[in-house]
């Protein structure tokens, strides 16, 4: 008797997706007193590479000039995104980090709009990072704010990169290749740190949980999901992540947020939903 795959419908595979993702954030800050930032990216991302090239055996000698020019920015954003939002998560809370974050992503998709609408949004979403500012004297940390806003501007690349390389490209074979060349950019700073000396059997069964958590299986829930969902569905979905990011970080690091900080996070989050139902189609 062959076994059944496992059949999940889009939408709660893109909810699943959102939470491993956020619980894979909790498990990552929970690793950098040991190992540090530097270290639990590096480690995250070399297994996250070696599971997606087990799983999609991406044919490298394969690849045409053109998907090369593509895959390898690609990957490199890949691993500099992630890296820059270890950075981030280690110095403010997770929920704040991806309310941040969500900024890149918001700005690519109303990038050239002249409507009122979509400056209304913007509107709401700088309301939004003005609440959490280092300026505001809630004592959020500012380099850790600038980490925030960097790895957003790095996802806005990755995102408008993704979406050149996938009219060209098979995406698991793009999602392999590319994370290869994160762990190329990535892993020669987890050695430079020297974090990588202090891990352990039990800290690496960690990491294998994490790039779990963080890449394999978010990646596959959203490939499925996208498979089925309209765009729009799915960045409606997705608008849920720093609401996410909060109630895992609660959960898991007992990080609150203050009632300006939760009020950040709801802008933002209402300014991603809106922005994409308003969206022209």
């Amino acid at each position: 008797m062959k076994n059944k795959k496992l059949n999940l419908p889009p939408v709660p595979a893109v909810l699943l997706a959102i939470i491993s993702v956020q619980c894979g954030a909790a498990i990552a800050k929970s690793l950098f007193p040991v190992i540090g930032a530097i270290g639990t990216t590096s480690i995250r991302i070399g297994i996250s590479a070696i599971l997606l090239l087990l799983a999609y055996r991406p044919n490298l000698f394969h690849i045409t000039p053109k998907q090369w020019k593509l895959v390898v920015p690609y990957g490199l954003c890949l691993g500099a995104m992630n890296l820059i939002f270890y950075l981030a998560i280690q110095r403010i809370p997770i929920a704040l980090a991806v309310t941040l974050e969500f900024i890149g992503p918001l700005l690519v998709a109303i990038i050239g709009s002249r409507r009122l609408i979509d400056y209304c949004w913007v509107l709401l979403a700088a309301t939004g990072i003005i609440l959490i500012a280092p300026w505001s004297n809630n004592r959020i940390d500012a380099l850790g704010v600038l980490f925030a806003l960097l790895a957003g501007a790095l996802w806005a690349a990755y995102i408008v990169l993704g979406g050149k390389i996938s009219k060209i490209m098979n995406g698991g074979q793009a999602v392999s290749t590319g994370m290869l060349f994160a762990a190329i950019l990535i892993l020669p700073f987890g050695f430079y740190e020297n974090g990588l000396v202090n891990l352990t059997p039990k800290l690496f069964g960690m990491d294998i949980a994490l790039a779990l958590l963080s890449s394999a299986i978010p990646f596959t829930l959203e490939m499925k999901a996208l498979g089925q969902l309209p765009p729009r569905t799915f960045s409606i979905l997705m608008s849920l992540e720093p609401a996410a990011a909060a109630i895992c970080a609660f959960i898991f690091l007992h990080e609150n947020l203050s009632f300006y900080e939760i009020l950040a996070v709801v802008c933002v989050v209402i300014a991603s939903a809106g922005s994409t139902l308003t969206a022209k189609r």
